[in-house]
């Protein structure tokens, strides 16, 4: 009996997970609503609406006995019911406390069920009388009391964890819950139909083709009936011998079997016509269930942009708080729906995006105002359909654009092109590099942005999803990226070839054409071969040596078979020795041993139970370019070897901040001298040679910005990477680390090891 109360216990923790999310969402979307509207009919709903939301999950969390959620909910509900009264004052202190108790339900959400420690009931009591206090009239940032409980945005209610993961459905009949798990495990199921309905269009072809071939055979007869007719004639009518004469009586019986068409002959021909017509009725029976179960299933996988894109209005008010920002955001289109599983693969990539595009692309208000903008930046982000099984996603800010020099330089350091090679690219070449790993435009490098490894991510995950990224940007107008994805990840549209002596999947929809080229129109330039195909003129290379494979012996001479991908605005035409068929296809993964296999996305099985690898389109256009290394690889290849050749100071006034620095850079190779204030570094500066400045912010005597500030202004030490390592987390803090010229900006309180490692890496 205590276990089956224990199994409906956890059964109604998750069901009330997924609850009480949807309910802080709700109230945290509202608020930021709320936030911009002026009084009126309108606010007063949205008071009200986030009133229900707070008294529904009071309701909620007292069914399940979490009394902390309630207590904060009931004062919630307190001072919604004191703003629609007009009791209580709308001022920005009282919309950061009502955000922090909204982070503080999330917070106590991700608790819920587990033990509670003391400080956290300390704080959520804390919180509970700021509310209070915030309803008599006192200001709520005044409150001296400890922090709240907070927790990051929360996630879209489809989570892949399998204690909370409930896929929610609202649609014509009614809401329904159900794991997540239970449904990937149907989806999985129901694609592996897709095998027997291939394998029963094959045994269907084969089928015909064995009817084609008999028919083919009868007609032949046919044609030599009248021959062996003459043969027996000149048989009667020459000399006969005995065994002319036997081989006449033979041939006679021959005919004569032939023409009556033997019994056994007909039945064949009867019973294979009535198997081919039963085969193809079974395939069309089995298509048209399969595609009808396939149907339903995705549609039971698709969730709405909103469920994701929710959290960010909450976001973008945080973050341009923290950064002394106006930002506007504009959210279209987030009612379309997509595979869930996709949209929890794409939630990363935008959150990076959407942190882009406050932390570089949008300007401070003042100026802004100076270039005649106003003081506000607008954000947008919106979804569309494309094409009918693609979505579009474009990211779009008004801020400074993206400067074309900056990201030749950055690529320029990290030695990925030489001087020359980046002067010949023009600015669309040039803006494909922010997409490599390492390049950033970024004046220093904090805990929020300027690693150079979100974009190459970003593009990373959107290739691995089998969609497409392209960037727009114009100076002090603003900067677009534009995300193309499919609706689902089922299964696709493949392109069959042959390369070599080796058949290929390509996906369709990188597929813009299959056409024959005649080979006296193929064209070299500048060591690489072209043809011109609709006025536009592509690099034209053959998918065997892509993939590194012997070429099929004897070319054609008159005629080439080529496929032109596209990926964002590149185009480049692949020679395949035949396009075989384009058909449905369902990508099996290699396993963990061959996650990553440079060209190829997995591999499918053919109707005939043959295995086929299925292309990696980015990765192919990627090949065809460049050679197989990666030049950046080899940089930080050689930059790891050289470690132990690098000389770090450190300069830190705590002892023990000063040995953990020293351990962790000594531990990796560094030859480390250490500095106990901004004085005695800049002392030490000038005694020896180093290659890289570490320093605290506040120390006695110099601190670290002014250390930093002396270190650019002597010519003999300009040159070095300065980090600044601090407990200093304010906006302006980090301001004034840029202008005096810091490299990087950690904050301790997010300091980590490989963090401060990965830094210094890529600045020397």
């Amino acid at each position: 009996m205590a276990t089956n109360n224990d199994d409906f216990l956890k059964k109604l923790f998750a069901t009330f997970r997924v609850e009480a999310d949807e309910h802080i969402q709700a109230m945290s979307s509202g608020l930021v609503e709320l936030e911009k509207m002026p009084a009126g009919a309108q606010r007063s709903e949205t008071i009200e609406s986030i009133y229900r939301e707070a008294h529904s999950l009071k309701g909620a969390a007292r069914a399940v006995n979490l009394a902390d959620m309630e207590s904060v909910c009931h004062a919630l509900e307190s001072v919604f019911a004191g703003l629609k009264s007009n009791r209580v004052a709308a001022t920005p202190a009282l919309f950061d406390l009502l955000h922090q108790s909204l982070e503080a339900l999330g917070g106590l959400l991700v608790s819920a069920g587990q033990a509670k420690a003391g400080a956290q009931k300390q704080a959520v009591a804390a919180l509970v009388r700021r509310l209070e206090a915030a309803l008599k009239g006192a200001p709520p940032a005044m409150q001296d009391t400890p922090a709240a409980p907070s927790a990051a945005p929360a996630e879209p209610v489809a989570s892949p964890d399998p204690a909370a993961g409930l896929q929610t459905s609202n649609r014509d009949t009614g809401t329904i819950r159900v794991r997540t798990a239970k449904l990937d495990s149907v989806m999985r199921q129901t694609e592996e139909l897709l095998a027997p309905r291939l394998a029963a269009g094959e045994r269907g072809r084969e089928l015909r083709e064995l009817g084609t071939t008999l028919a083919v055979w009868k007609k032949e007869l046919a044609k030599i009936r009248p021959a062996m007719r003459a043969v027996e004639r000149s048989f009667g009518q020459a000399q006969q011998t005995s065994g002319a004469a036997i081989a006449q009586r033979e041939l006679t019986k021959l005919l004569e079997y032939l023409d009556a068409e033997p019994p056994l002959m007909k039945l064949l021909e009867d019973r294979l016509t009535k198997l081919e017509a039963s085969a193809a009725h079974d395939h069309r029976t089995l298509n048209a269930m399969v595609d009808g179960l396939l149907h339903d299933v995705k549609e039971m996988h698709m969730l709405p942009f909103s469920s994701l894109l929710e959290a960010f209005p909450r976001l973008a008010r945080e973050l341009a708080r923290d950064q002394g920002k106006q930002v506007e955001l504009v959210i279209r289109g987030d009612e379309i729906e997509i595979d869930r599983r996709i949209l929890e693969q794409i939630k990363d990539p935008l959150n990076h995006l959407f942190r882009n595009c406050v932390d570089h692309g949008v300007e401070q208000p003042a100026v802004r105002e100076r270039k005649g903008k106003p003081a506000h930046a607008t954000i947008s982000i919106t979804v569309a359909h494309k094409d009918g099984s693609k979505v579009e996603i474009l990211v779009t800010d008004d801020g400074t654009g993206i400067d074309v020099a900056k990201v030749k330089a950055a690529a320029g350091r990290l030695g990925m092109m030489s001087a020359e090679e980046l002067e010949k690219l023009n600015e669309r070449e040039a803006l494909a590099l922010v997409f490599q790993s390492g390049v950033s435009t970024s004046p220093i490098i904090t805990d929020l942005s300027g690693r150079g490894l979100g974009l190459a991510i970003v593009r990373e995950r959107v290739d691995r999803l089998g969609g497409t990224i392209a960037l727009e940007t114009q100076p002090d107008k603003g900067t677009s990226f534009r995300i193309v994805l499919p609706l689902t990840l089922a299964t696709f549209r493949g392109v069959l070839v042959r390369a070599g002596d080796q058949m290929f999947i390509i996906p369709a929809v990188s597929v813009e054409r299959v056409a024959l080229v005649a080979v006296k129109d193929i064209r070299t330039v500048e060591n690489r071969e072209t043809i011109a195909l609709a006025g536009q003129a592509l690099s034209l290379v053959h998918l065997a040596d892509v993939l590194e494979i012997p070429r099929a012996p004897g070319e054609p001479a008159d005629n080439a078979q080529v496929v032109v991908l596209g990926l964002g605005v590149d185009r480049i035409a692949f020679r395949v020795d035949a396009v075989l068929a384009e058909q449905e296809v369902l990508v099996k993964g290699l396993g963990r041993q061959l996650a990553r296999v440079r060209n190829l996305a997995g591999a499918s099985v053919l109707a005939t139970g043959q295995v086929v690898p299925v292309l990696n389109v980015p990765d192919l256009m990627q090949s065809a370019i460049r050679p197989a290394a990666s030049p950046l690889a080899s940089v930080t290849d050689e930059q790891h070897a050289a470690a132990a050749k690098r000389a770090i100071l450190v300069a830190e006034d705590s002892i023990t901040s000063r040995a953990l620095i020293k351990n962790i850079l000594e531990s990796a190779g560094y030859n480390v001298t250490t500095a106990v204030d901004g004085v005695e570094a800049y002392t030490a500066l000038k005694a020896g040679t180093f290659d890289l400045l570490v320093s605290d912010v506040e120390m006695p005597r110099m601190d670290g910005f002014d250390l930093t500030a002396k270190v650019r202004s002597d010519k003999r030490f300009a040159p070095m990477p300065v980090v600044l390592v601090t407990a200093l987390e304010s906006r302006e803090h980090r301001e004034r680390g840029i202008d005096v010229g810091a490299n990087a900006y950690i904050v301790k309180s997010s300091f980590d090891q490989s963090n401060l490692l990965e830094i210094i890496r890529r600045l020397i």
